[in-house]
C-alpha cells in the first residue's frame, strides 16, 4: 500500500537525520582536540549551528507550502548530510564557524521538510504515527553516537569519519525519498472537482491557537533542555554521585523518552491528543518533583532521581509530536505554521539550559529546577486548550478513499 511505503520513507528521513546529528554531536570532543577549541569556542560553534537552523526554518515553511514538502525533503536531506564536509575539512576555528552555520541551515531545512511531510502522511494514515517518527530520530542519534565512538576508538580520524558520514548519508537519503508522497499539486485527469473540493475543505488556522501551541511547545522544550543538560550535573553536584552514576541520570532520561516516543502513538490513539498532552505535562511535573525531593531521601536518593528523570522523559516525549500533528490537521498549508511552532521549540531548547544555569548561579541548581516544574504544569493546563482551539477549525478530508494514482 502506497501510504505505508510513504510512512517507511519518512521513517528513513527521521532516522538518517538523527544519525547525522548523532555523529556530529559525538564528534565534537575530537573536533575540539584537533582544532584546540576549548569550551567557550565550542559553545560558539554550537550556537552558530542553532542560529543557522533558526534562520532557514523561517523560509523553509514557505518553500514546503509553495513547492511541496516532498521536494524540500529530496533536496534538504542529501544537502544536510553533505554539509558535514565543511566541519570535516575545516582547518581553523574561523572556517569551522562558517561551516557550522551552513550545517545548521541544512538542518533547519530538513527539520521543516520532514516534519511537514510527516503530518501529511499521518493525515492519510489510519492511526496516529507522528510520535514514532520522532522516536526514530532519537534512535538514529543513538546509532550515530555508537558509530562515532567505535570509529574513533578504532583509530579513524574525526575528519575521515565526518567525510565518510557525509558521503554515505547523502546517498542513503536518496533511498527513502522514492517512497514519499507525490508532490503533484494539480489534480489527476477526471478528478478536478475532488481535488478542488479537498483544498476548499481545508480551513486556514487560527493564529492565536497556533501561537498558544507554540508557547506550549516552548515550555515543554525548556523543560526538555533542562533535563538534557542538567540531569547529570544535578546528580553530580546536588546528590554528590560519582561520574559514572551521574551520567546514568541522562541515560535513564534518554532511554525513557525514546521508548515513549515509540509507544506514544498508541497512547494518543486511545486517549486523544488533549488528554495525552495533559498526562504528558503531569508526568513531567511529577518527575521533576521527585528529582527535587531526592536529596532528602538519603541512600535512596540516586534511585529516586533516576525514577524522576525517567518520568520526565516519559512525559516530555509526546509533547512535540502531538503539537506537530495538531498543526498539520488544522490546515492545508502546514509548512509555515510548523516552522513557527518548531522555532518556538528550538528557542526553548536553546534557552532552557542557559536560564537554568543562570538561575542556579544566583540561587542553587536545586532551586533553579523548580522552573521546569512550573512549565510542565503549564503544558498540562494550557496544552489541551490549544489543541481544542485548533480542532474546532480542523479541515475534514473527503470521505472517498484516496487511490494509489494520487501518489508517486
Amino acid at each position: 500500500m502506497v501510504i505505508k511505503r510513504a510512512r517507511l520513507g519518512v521513517f528513513g528521513y527521521f532516522g538518517l537525520c538523527g544519525l547525522v546529528i548523532g555523529v556530529w554531536a559525538a564528534s565534537l570532543p575530537a573536533l575540539d582536540e584537533r582544532l584546540d577549541l576549548g569550551t567557550g569556542r565550542t559553545g560558539t560553534v554550537l550556537l552558530l549551528v542553532s542560529l543557522g537552523a533558526l534562520v532557514s526554518m523561517q523560509g523553509a515553511g514557505r518553500v514546503a507550502d509553495r513547492f511541496s514538502s516532498r521536494r524540500l525533503c529530496l533536496i534538504s536531506g542529501p544537502l544536510h548530510a553533505l554539509l558535514l564536509l565543511g566541519p570535516a575539512l575545516a582547518g581553523s576555528y574561523e572556517a569551522l564557524l562558517v561551516w557550522a552555520f551552513a550545517f545548521g541551515l541544512g538542518f533547519g531545512l530538513l527539520e521543516i521538510g520532514m516534519n511537514t511531510h510527516a503530518v501529511e502522511v499521518e493525515e492519510r494514515y489510519v492511526r496516529p504515527i507522528m510520535s514514532a517518527f520522532h522516536g526514530m530520530w532519537s534512535l538514529g542519534g543513538a546509532v550515530g553516537g555508537l558509530i562515532t565512538a567505535a570509529a574513533l576508538r578504532g583509530g579513524l580520524g574525526v575528519a575521515a569519519l565526518l567525510t565518510a558520514t557525509a558521503l554515505v548519508a547523502s546517498v542513503l537519503f536518496l533511498l527513502p525519498g522514492r517512497f514519499l508522497l507525490s508532490d503533484r499539486l494539480t489534480p489527476e485527469p477526471g478528478e478536478p472537482e475532488a481535488a478542488a473540493d479537498e483544498q476548499a475543505d481545508r480551513r486556514p488556522p487560527i493564529k492565536g491557537a497556533i501561537a498558544l501551541l507554540g508557547i506550549v511547545v516552548f515550555a515543554g522544550s525548556v523543560s526538555e533542555g533542562a533535563a538534557v543538560d542538567w540531569a547529570a550535573m544535578h546528580a553530580r553536584r546536588v546528590l554528590d554521585a560519582g561520574p559514572e552514576l551521574a551520567a546514568l541520570a541522562f541515560t535513564v532520561y534518554s532511554v525513557a523518552m525514546t521508548t515513549m516516543r515509540f509507544l506514544g502513538d498508541r497512547l494518543r490513539g486511545r486517549l486523544g491528543g488533549a488528554r495525552t498532552l495533559r498526562l504528558a505535562g503531569s508526568l513531567a511535573a511529577a518527575g521533576y518533583a521527585v528529582v527535587l525531593l531526592a536529596p532528602a531521601l538519603g541512600g535512596a536518593a540516586m534511585v529516586f532521581a533516576w525514577t524522576g528523570w525517567a518520568l520526565v522523559g516519559t512525559g516530555l516525549a509526546t509533547v512535540v509530536p502531538i503539537a506537530f500533528s495538531a498543526v498539520g490537521a488544522s490546515q492545508a498549508a502546514a509548512g509555515r505554521a510548523l516552522a513557527l511552532v518548531t522555532t518556538f521549540g528550538y528557542c526553548g531548547l536553546l534557552a532552557g539550559p542557559a536560564v537554568i544555569g543562570h538561575l542556579a548561579e544566583v540561587t542553587s541548581l536545586r532551586t533553579a529546577l523548580v522552573l521546569p516544574v512550573g512549565l510542565a504544569i503549564f503544558v498540562a493546563l494550557a496544552g489541551p486548550g490549544a489543541l481544542t482551539a485548533l480542532t474546532r477549525h480542523r479541515w475534514t478530508p473527503r470521505a472517498e478513499p484516496i487511490t494509489v494514482s494520487r501518489y508517486s
